[in-house]
């Protein structure tokens, strides 16, 4: 093949009108903060299903020895990092923690990502309901000063917790661009 051939960006390589998820940047620019931070949260999540886009079995792969990162893995991790925030802090659920880690391992939602459609379909499920348990909790919030208590950082607030998701979200996605290029070359977006 030919490099003038080779895709550069991931717009020449994805059509995301075949495979319509949700939208990229289309929360609001003005007004007032809650729908700003639930609109960022959202561009986040949607990059991320834009950076798996298009894969399968790939999602899979590690990005280099002896790093067990994989985007499965980013997914899986997501939708830990999603349930621990909103439902095991926020909400107080004690019984809602990890799906995909645990103290005996503590990284098995890298560690034991597998290419398994199954596994697959389990991590795309398990995000979408923490993602839809976020959404709901953030929208029937009285405001974002809504707080509990973390054995880690200590008094948190509904607001804090949507801007550390943001980071976490950005920062992941961050890897999920280095591991998108390693499997297909593509770039960007």
């Amino acid at each position: 093949m030919a490099v003038e051939n080779i895709p550069r960006r991931r717009s020449d390589v994805l059509d995301e009108t075949a495979n319509p998820g949700p939208g990229r940047f289309t929360g609001p620019a003005t007004g007032d903060e809650l729908p700003m931070l639930a609109g960022f949260l959202a561009d986040q999540r949607a990059t991320l299903v834009l950076k798996c886009a298009g894969l399968a079995e790939e999602l899979a792969h590690r990005s280099v020895e002896p790093s067990t990162l994989s985007l499965l893995g980013l997914v899986r991790h997501m939708a830990d990092v999603e349930r621990r925030w909103f439902r095991q802090v926020l909400a107080g659920e004690e019984d809602a923690g990890p799906l995909f880690s645990s103290p005996t391992s503590p990284d098995g939602d890298f560690d034991e990502a597998s290419a398994d459609p199954e596994a697959v379909a389990e991590a795309w499920e398990a995000w979408r309901a923490a993602v839809a348990y976020s959404d709901r909790f953030t929208a029937e919030a009285p405001h974002l000063d809504v707080s509990a208590r973390d054995a880690w950082r200590g008094e948190v607030s509904l607001r804090w917790v949507l801007l550390h998701m943001i980071e976490e979200y950005a920062r992941h996605n961050g890897h999920a661009d280095l591991l998108r290029e390693r499997i297909d070359g593509t770039r960007g977006v």
